[in-house]
């Protein structure tokens, strides 16, 4: 039986993995959510605006309402939340693996509306709404279920008209499918907060819309290990178990340490302008290596700065900067403009290398081309135990996956 603790979500299933990014590679997609960090996550856009969920449709696709975490958040916030209508929506158990082991609900099996065939392949759907008496007070329990027609797959005809009829979808998706299912509530362009990975940041689907302010990082858990429920019988890393028990969770956990929270409501933490030191300031008095003493490096093939710790930008650099990816869980949108990455920011490349010899860290050679995918750094000695590139006589190093951003004061 799934943890009472967790919010169930539906995709393709497996192992747990300890990263999110190797779900797509990895059978499982089906992580529970704490009801904690819903909660903390709801709480930032709340803050922000009381009145965000008033008077909404809210949609929780890729749950499995029985147990959900969300559908408990919202169903027992409805009044709290001033929301319209609450729509929950769970996959058929016939369409999971048989491993897992799931169970269904004494919710569902001592109800009059109970179908054994039904319940094995049809999907289900929970809804809580206002009805005539606009008096009564709704909670949890005036919560109301049915079977779907169908088996509940977010990108089936009855799920798009449930999709359409909502205000904002709340969920954690099947990460093996977040591509699709973000292009699925764009596609209708609706409201969004959802979980992923933080790597998704780099997609080619995903990054425009956050170089454009459609999409954002939500406000909570960025970059920190999430802790997540499984099902009974899903494998757990046990470096991952043992950071989940480390952190309170024990049982069925596990931890994903690159997590993150997806959304286009707006929150108090994209407002806060980063407070930072001039190049001068950082050189003298940074508590980082890379940059004490040293100062900041200039990329080779772009027209760029080198810049490897968010609290490391200066303020007074007017030209481009290459940022981690994390930079996102700081980023103002009136501090900082987003140019692109090293994938589409081609306005920025100067140049474009030979065939090169990759060198790994215990001195294995090979040829590669791998030095035209990111920003380089060219070096004077070869670094000790890190991966670099030869290119003739030339030595260089690559950064790690790189947004190139700008002062917005410095834009033209």
């Amino acid at each position: 039986m799934p943890n009472d603790t967790g919010g169930l979500t539906t995709g393709r299933y497996g192992v747990a993995n300890s990263s999110l990014g190797n779900a797509k590679t990895a059978k499982n997609d089906e992580f529970y959510t704490q009801y904690i960090d819903i909660e903390k996550e709801m709480n930032a856009y709340l803050d922000f605006n009381p009145d965000v969920f008033r008077g909404k449709v809210v949609f929780l696709p890729c749950d499995d309402p029985e147990w959900s975490n969300f559908t408990k958040y919202f169903a027992q916030n409805f009044e709290k939340l001033g929301l319209k209508k609450l729509i929950s929506t769970g996959y058929a158990p016939d369409s999971k693996p048989t491993e897992l082991n799931l169970q269904l609900s004494l919710f569902e099996t001592e109800s009059p509306k109970f179908d054994k065939k039904k319940a094995r392949v049809n999907g289900r759907i929970f809804t809580l709404e206002r009805g005539a008496n606009k008096s009564k007070k709704i909670n949890y329990d005036d919560l109301q279920w049915d079977y779907l027609e169908g088996d509940g797959d977010f990108r089936s005809t009855e799920m798009r008209a449930l999709r359409d009829m909502a205000d904002i979808i709340v969920t954690n998706p099947p990460f093996s499918l977040f591509r699709e299912f973000l292009a699925w509530i764009v596609e209708a362009n609706k409201k969004f907060v959802i979980i992923g990975n933080m790597n998704a940041i780099t997609y080619k689907e995903v990054f425009p819309l956050i170089r454009q302010n459609r999409m954002w990082l939500g406000a909570t858990g960025n970059g920190s290990d999430m802790v997540f429920a499984v099902p009974e019988g899903v494998e757990v890393r046990e470096a991952d178990r043992a950071k989940a028990e480390r952190l309170g969770y024990k049982g069925n956990y596990t931890r994903l340490g690159n997590s993150c929270w997806f959304t286009s409501l707006d929150h108090g933490r994209r407002h806060q302008p980063l407070q930072l030191m001039t190049k001068a300031q950082n050189k003298k008095f940074s508590r980082h290596k890379e940059i004490k003493g040293i100062g900041y490096r200039k990329y080779d093939n772009y027209n760029a700065i080198e810049v490897p710790f968010t609290d490391a930008i200066p303020s007074d650099h007017t030209g481009v900067m290459g940022v981690p990816i994390s930079f996102l869980d700081k980023y103002d949108p009136d501090q900082f403009e987003i140019l692109g990455t090293e994938k589409d920011w081609e306005a920025g490349r100067t140049k474009t290398y030979p065939q090169q010899i990759q060198v790994t860290a215990s001195g294995a050679r090979s040829q590669v081309s791998k030095l035209n995918d990111g920003a380089a750094i060219k070096l004077s000695t070869p670094p000790s135990g890190e991966t670099y590139y030869e290119v003739g006589s030339d030595m260089y190093t690559q950064a790690y996956k790189r947004l190139f951003i700008r002062h917005r004061k410095t834009k033209p």
